[in-house]
């Protein structure tokens, strides 16, 4: 059983998604961000970086594992799924893996943060962070109009870049002219897997908090708050 502490974000959706695909038993925490919940003693000790995501292996005498690329990395292993073995293929993988953590996320994290959240709207800089979001899925939409997905075949790659590409509009950024990245957004999105995982700890219309969807065969109702 993996003991999984995530809230309503792209990198928590990564987790979420990745544990449906690869059918692995896991219990849900909700870590409430806005009441500081990430920043308690008990969820440090999991995570010192104080962010979510973060899991526990139960089976892996309680082995916990924080930063989303890392633990998707973690259970693609343990389920041998999602990540191929053979040497270049495996790499091809971490490489569009690495391309996101070190560049989709951070560049559309802030473009969110100027766009939607910082009480002061900059110009110049919302369009630093949305021009180069927006640079960012033309190399997506430019790899994906010779392959299916990311790295070939359906990866733990597509699952860490979809969370934060379905979310372009709250970014501020049309992707009207990317057709192969549209393609690409529709055939992962209509996966029964991601549409679980992705509504695990969905934001409530109508509060804005996250609620749970309940009722995954991998996550039967038992939800444990932090």
């Amino acid at each position: 059983m993996i003991d999984f502490y995530t809230w309503s974000t792209p990198n928590g959706r990564k987790v979420s998604i990745a544990l449906e695909e690869m059918g692995l038993a896991y219990k849900t925490h909700l870590v409430d961000l806005k009441s500081g919940a990430q920043k308690k003693p008990e969820f440090l000790a999991i995570n010192p970086n104080g962010r979510i995501p973060a899991i526990v292996d139960r089976d892996e005498d309680n082995f916990a594992v924080f930063e989303s690329g890392a633990i998707l990395m973690y259970l693609a292993e343990k389920s041998g799924r999602l990540l191929p073995s053979e040497k270049r293929a495996r790499s091809v993988v971490l490489q569009w893996l690495m391309w996101q953590m070190g560049g989709l996320g951070p560049m559309q994290g802030q473009a969110n943060v100027f766009f939607r959240y910082f009480p002061e709207k900059i110009p110049s800089v919302i369009s630093r962070y949305q021009t180069e979001t927006m640079r960012l899925f033309g190399v997506m939409n430019t790899r994906l109009a010779e392959n299916e997905f990311l790295a070939g075949d359906y990866s733990i790659a597509d699952i860490a870049c979809w969370p934060w590409v379905m979310q372009h509009e709250w970014s501020g950024i049309d992707i009207s002219e990317l057709t192969h990245l549209q393609r690409w957004l529709a055939a992962i999105g209509a996966r029964p897997a991601v549409q679980r995982g992705a509504a695990l700890a969905a934001p409530d219309p109508e509060t804005g908090k996250a609620i749970v969807v309940k009722g995954s065969e991998h996550n039967p109702g038992a939800i444990n708050h932090l």
